[in-house]
């Protein structure tokens, strides 16, 4: 499920948009937000939907070397324990899954991705994880589960192909992967063997998360002004027009947080500022983006304007 680092980055691409953008709607950019947000879900649907149409790929490649005019031994009885798999069935009989994706019309229907997975197919049989789990004697549930996870990581998660299909449906989604790729493993390093499969819902608490992100939104895009003449205050031997926009937006961001959410830690936001900075700026930005953020703590203490409510959070 989501947690409070990728939304923040949520809202740094939405508030990018936003700024960068010739049309400057508040509603229409948290419209956008949520959207993109509640997509990550399809992308988490996608995946977990990915290892039965591996397998239909592979059932339907043993149904056809049947059918040859010599087929060999091996063509008539084939090696079914990747077919057989109780992972990748359970996952296929859960109702919860099959309604999330026909709710949301995730799915893999026609044969341009049909063609992707039997080409993501030869490469997986091609690999090491598949040859060694194949040819070994466990079959266990354990085992299968371990192998499914072992097999998503490297023939699934990692595959161009799919990289490919994600870039074409939604740019942000290459961000959002790594994410969606931790609540696959996590969901079936939690099946249990006779039990049903119930997909993990996307936030930890619905109401909570989507209040502080419109709401981060929506009072960073309202203190603008305030938030930049504080930044141009504190960065007196800078001219804002030299400092990357990145790291004005973290800035602006950052400031905004502290300010605006008093049950959030201090050290919390000025640490998720600094680390989201080392991926989406340049190389020295984590050092300025922290100098910067210590003096206008400093500033906004003095000024009365951070109220943190419980013990610790002014840390």
């Amino acid at each position: 499920m989501l947690n409070r680092r990728h939304l923040r980055i949520k809202v740094l691409q939405a508030l990018y948009a936003y700024f960068q953008g010739d049309e400057e709607s508040i509603k229409k950019t948290e419209n956008e937000l949520m959207n993109a947000v509640d997509r990550i879900y399809d992308l988490y649907l996608y995946m977990l939907l990915s290892f039965g149409e591996l397998k239909e790929i592979s059932l339907h490649r043993i149904e056809e070397s049947k059918k040859k005019i010599r087929p060999t031994e091996e063509d008539l009885n084939p090696n079914r324990k990747f077919v057989d798999s109780l992972v990748i069935q359970t996952l296929q009989d859960s109702y919860s899954l099959r309604e999330a994706s026909e709710d949301r019309s995730a799915n893999w229907i026609g044969d341009e991705n049909h063609e992707m997975f039997r080409k993501i197919f030869i490469q997986m049989k091609e690999g090491e994880t598949y040859f060694a789990h194949m040819n070994n004697e466990d079959t266990n549930f354990e085992a299968d589960k371990n192998f499914m996870i072992d097999l998503f990581k490297t023939e699934i998660a990692n595959s161009p192909l799919l990289y490919n299909f994600f870039e074409e449906k939604s740019i942000h989604w290459l961000d959002d992967i790594d994410l969606a790729c931790q609540m696959t493993i996590k969901s079936i390093k939690a099946m249990e063997e006779g039990q049903k499969f119930v997909v993990m819902p996307l936030y930890k608490d619905k109401e909570d998360e989507q209040e502080f992100l419109r709401g981060l939104l929506r009072k960073t895009i309202s203190m603008d002004s305030e938030n930049l003449l504080l930044i141009d205050e504190l960065t007196d031997n800078w001219e804002l027009e030299r400092i990357a926009k990145m790291d004005i937006l973290l800035l602006k961001m950052a400031i905004t947080e502290l300010q605006v959410f008093n049950n959030i830690p201090k050290k919390v936001t000025l640490n998720e500022y600094i680390e989201i900075s080392k991926f989406y700026s340049t190389p020295k930005s984590h050092g300025f983006i922290n100098g910067i953020l210590d003096k206008a703590v400093d500033r906004l203490v003095k000024d009365g304007k951070i109220s943190k409510l419980g013990r610790g959070l002014m840390d």
